[in-house]
């Protein structure tokens, strides 16, 4: 396999580990890529160059703050929940163009929207599901611990991405396949009938 193909291969497996990541947090992985981006521990496709300048860099880490700390905040957190679903697949979608490389723009955007934006999709369905299901069971009081999950998940997908983005990818197709399988059993998952009780005989 040449040098070529195979920065495309590797640069498809950030694109996608980061846009899973989008699902969890919209900009941290953004932060992430400018990061890696300017430090030229990465390279952007052409015309993504922008994302590792330091104008950036700093409404990225702002963003990023706003974010989590936002979904610290009762209410909020679920209006978040309510803008960040397009705005993960919008962001799953642009970061996977900006990592994949120098492609065809059929071939780029393809995998940007089905890869990049499914993913992120997916991901973030389960974490609105499952502050549904904490606000529902907890009154609320859970969801604290829901948004540190999801900000550490996003983080840490973040950083595998970077670092091991084949590793990433592995860890994305499990991801995936866990939401979508966690989405239909909280939303279309019947519940067992309770057991018939035994029959007493009648007496002759």
């Amino acid at each position: 396999m040449d040098a070529d193909m195979m920065r495309i291969l590797t640069g498809s497996c950030l694109g996608i580990g980061l846009a899973a990541a989008c699902g969890f947090r919209v900009f941290v992985p953004m932060l992430f890529i400018s990061i890696a981006a300017r430090a030229d521990y990465v390279h952007l496709s052409s015309g993504w160059e922008w994302v590792g300048s330091l104008p950036a860099l700093i409404a990225f880490a702002t963003a990023t703050g706003l974010e989590i700390a936002a979904y610290y905040v009762p209410w909020i957190d679920h209006l978040l929940d309510t803008l960040a679903a397009p705005a993960a697949v919008v962001a799953g979608t642009a970061i996977t163009a900006a990592c994949v490389g120098d492609i065809h723009p059929l071939l780029k955007w393809g995998l940007a929207i089905v890869a990049g934006g499914g993913s992120a999709a997916a991901v973030q369905a389960m974490t609105t599901t499952a502050r549904v299901v904490s606000t529902a069971t907890t009154g609320g009081l859970g969801n604290p611990l829901v948004a540190t999950a999801e900000a550490g998940a996003a983080v840490g997908l973040s950083a595998l991405a970077v670092f091991l983005p084949v590793a990433a990818l592995a860890v994305v197709v499990a991801l995936v396949i866990y939401s979508v399988r966690f989405v239909w059993r909280r939303m279309f998952g019947a519940t067992e009938a309770p057991a018939a009780p035994p029959q007493q005989p009648v007496a002759g």
